[in-house]
């Protein structure tokens, strides 16, 4: 098939963890009824964003993959028949984490994982200390809708990861994603923020030829030692095709499920026209493996 019905669940969470997985089940349960056959989960959907503060409690909702909520959410994929991107917090051994994110196959089978690869420490983002920087590579992964090149939230901004699993033949880039703006920011640079990012994932579809899911999520979460501030996470779940061009976008401000159809002979008719691939200068990027130029 060319074209994908996809469906994009964007939540809020709460510090009930059962009640979120369930929540997020119906929400699930209702895209698959809707037709969709590939579904996408936010970034660490199952709880609220932990990395506001730097807590070793944290630790304890970490979780091995394969694990309960593999297991939960495998039981859904099989189900409803779909093939479903989670993002889970990942205890490969003591002290080792990863921020994970799992797809499961249609028979609720782990199809591939993939391990975030840039981990950010900013005020009200603290990643560095729950995450160790992934280790799989950039690496699609092989489903029944299509090689899934699955990135995560921070991933976005780097056009290199990108272009690796547009290299590595991904059909899409997906990135499961949480941010949102700190409550004390101007509206003015909220807005920039929130276009910064939209418009930095529209150019890796433009510059790859590929469709781009990105899935956030929504809702204020309150600072742990600090109630009256935490971050408004901005929601605007999207979808564009390979020129960049919209094809759905969800509110900034309230749980949605997005469904949109991706037509992937698209990327076939845009790459014919715009050979990005063909005209790369693969000869004369040596430097792009240094930090900087300051030779």
């Amino acid at each position: 098939m060319s074209t994908i019905k996809t469906a994009l669940i964007q939540q809020t969470c709460t510090d009930n963890r059962q009640q979120t997985m369930d929540r997020t089940a119906s929400a699930i349960a209702h895209a698959a009824r809707s037709g969709a056959t590939l579904i996408v989960l936010q970034e660490l959907h199952c709880s609220l964003y932990f990395c506001q503060q730097e807590q070793v409690e944290c630790f304890d909702l970490a979780e091995p993959i394969p694990g309960p909520s593999t297991a939960f959410f495998g039981d859904l994929a099989r189900q409803h028949q779909v093939v479903l991107v989670t993002s889970l917090f990942e205890k490969r051994a003591p002290g080792l984490y990863h921020n994970t994110a799992v797809v499961l196959e249609k028979d609720g089978s782990i199809a591939g994982t993939y391990r975030k690869m840039h981990i950010p420490d900013d005020p009200g983002f603290y990643e560095k200390f729950y995450f160790t920087p992934g280790d799989l590579g950039f690496e699609p992964v092989q489903t029944s809708v299509g090689r899934l090149g699955v990135l995560v939230c921070w991933d976005q901004w780097y056009p290199e990861a990108a272009r690796l699993m547009a290299l590595a033949g991904a059909d899409l880039l997906l990135y499961p994603t949480a941010i949102g703006w700190a409550p004390a920011d101007a509206d003015a640079e909220k807005q920039r923020q929130r276009d910064a990012w939209i418009t930095i994932q529209r150019s890796h579809a433009i510059a790859n030829g590929l469709p781009v899911i990105s899935v956030n999520r929504t809702g204020r979460e309150a600072d742990p030692a600090n109630p009256s501030s935490g971050i408004d996470f901005w929601g605007s779940s999207f979808v564009c095709g390979p020129q960049g061009e919209f094809l759905a976008q969800a509110s900034t401000d309230r749980e949605e499920t997005l469904l949109v159809d991706i037509d992937l002979q698209r990327s076939e008719d845009v790459r014919r026209i715009w050979p990005f691939l063909r005209d790369r200068r693969i000869d004369a990027y040596d430097d792009i493996l240094l930090r900087y130029r300051d030779r």
